[in-house]
């Protein structure tokens, strides 16, 4: 294959919205809600009005929406602020298999340049929205499957933008020259490290969001006529070949057309790191069966696998920010120990300072498991020991979530209206009703441009 990248740009351009399976289709709507409520509820973090200070200061422009409040920015400073908002709280979706979070910077490009076109009076439609969605998350998601190796850099960063950028020259009707150009450019801006998820920093949110406002300048320029280079994945110093180094693309490339990868994303229902996830599974799934509470706790073990140690072993710190918690197992167990669940307020200020929480923390032991797959989520498996010598024992496959275990239609909903209450703004309930209506029915919608409009106050 001279240019993996070729068919996978054919893939983007030659799609319509008439040949995605409904199964697609009826993913991208639920992401799409998910996506939404993840930027209203990151909107009422306090970092998030930083962001959106900063951003006032890149330049004026009032074509594209802030999300849950009432600024307006130019497009590429709107797509930031947003895909922060979206990724700062660690509630957005996830595609598993290619350890990456594939909707947070490209919905919050794909919006930014709906608002534009719409202040050009180009309406965007719904079916076209679902495609450029389809689009974007095949390519994003393809790359990151490609990698067989232990993951280096942020993936719904650096890859992420990969996403963005398709699916937004998807929504100009870009041909295959221009896309492969916006591509091209698009890695010139690819950043990031994983060190902001090491120490747990505001900047793990920035890069998401620098991927979604590169997605908006790559094909700004691709349309003016620059030339990007063309061989980003495979090249000398392609994306595979610098940033994931091992890698196996013929499976993947094998499956374009065929497998849509939105039918591969899954729900996130707690605030926290995705790796998180199955242990908190597991003790609601122990607590729920056997009724035990903090007090009973003696010890808790959890063996996990190698990606999730490196990524959420870290150990319990008593004054810990909010984003190293989110991003902490014991710290993340010991919530669901003491509350049966996480909600974005366990990791207030008041809350993540709590002794109680940080008393049981120190119980919970984290061990690297045997797994060989250096991209592998699951299985884990907790043992949950009771101080009158009671042993519990359950191994997840797969958490809550999962598109194999999936969250009911009420949960959904029921976490849509936990971030809508969330927002940095109080909006009219009927904004979020009617939001929910639109989704539900937005191959029929003739302007997107509707969605921001009930998502500003």
């Amino acid at each position: 294959m001279s240019n993996p990248l070729e068919p996978l740009i054919h893939h983007v351009t030659d799609t319509s919205y008439g040949d995605l399976p409904a199964d697609a289709i009826r993913a991208a709507k639920i992401f799409i809600l998910d996506t939404f409520s993840c930027g209203l509820a990151g909107s009422g973090e306090p970092s998030a009005d930083a962001t959106l200070a900063a951003a006032h200061m890149w330049g004026t422009g009032s074509q594209s929406r802030v999300w849950g409040r009432s600024d307006t920015l130019p497009p590429p400073s709107a797509a930031a602020v947003n895909a922060y908002q979206i990724h700062c709280l660690e509630y957005d979706c996830v595609h598993e298999g290619g350890v990456l979070h594939p909707m947070s910077s490209l919905m919050a490009a794909l919006m930014a340049e709906v608002d534009r076109q719409h202040s050009l009076g180009i309406p965007i439609s719904g079916q076209e929205l679902i495609a450029a969605v389809a689009m974007g998350i095949d390519v994003s998601c393809s790359i990151a499957l490609a990698s067989t190796g232990p993951m280096r850099f942020f993936r719904p960063a650096s890859v992420g933008g990969f996403g963005a950028t398709a699916a937004c020259a998807k929504l100009r009707n870009f041909g295959f020259e221009e896309t492969l150009n916006a591509v091209g450019l698009q890695y010139g801006q690819t950043s990031g490290n994983m060190q902001a998820h090491v120490e747990g920093t505001k900047l793990l949110g920035l890069q998401v969001g620098f991927a979604a406002r590169g997605g908006i300048t790559s094909c700004d320029l691709a349309e003016k006529g620059i030339e990007g280079p063309k061989d980003v994945l495979t090249g000398m110093y392609g994306y595979l070949v610098l940033c994931e180094r091992e890698y196996n693309i013929e499976p993947v490339w094998a499956e374009i057309g065929k497998v849509y990868r939105l039918t591969q994303v899954g729900h996130k229902p707690f605030p926290a790191g995705r790796l998180t996830h199955y242990v908190i599974d597991a003790i609601q799934i122990l607590k729920d069966e056997h009724g035990f509470t903090e007090n009973d706790v003696e010890k808790v073990t959890a063996w996990i696998p190698p990606l999730a140690y490196r990524l959420v072993g870290r150990p319990d710190i008593p004054t810990p920010s909010p984003s190293y918690a989110r991003l902490c197992l014991p710290f993340v167990a010991a919530i669901t120990i003491c509350n049966g669940t996480v909600v974005p307020q366990d990791f207030e200020e008041d809350a993540l300072i709590r002794k109680e929480t940080h008393s049981i923390a120190a119980k919970i032991q984290v061990i690297e498991d045997n797994n060989r797959d250096p991209n592998a989520f699951g299985p884990q498996t907790v043992e949950l020991c009771l101080k009158d010598g009671t042993l519990f024992k359950i191994k997840i496959e797969k958490a809550i979530g999962d598109p194999d275990k999936p969250l009911s239609r009420d949960r959904q909903i029921e976490k849509f209206w936990r971030c809508w209450d969330a927002s940095a703004n109080k909006m009219p309930s009927k904004n979020g009703e009617a939001l929910v209506k639109i989704i539900d029915e937005l191959e029929d919608v003739f302007d997107t441009a509707e969605l921001t409009q009930l998502m500003s106050p």
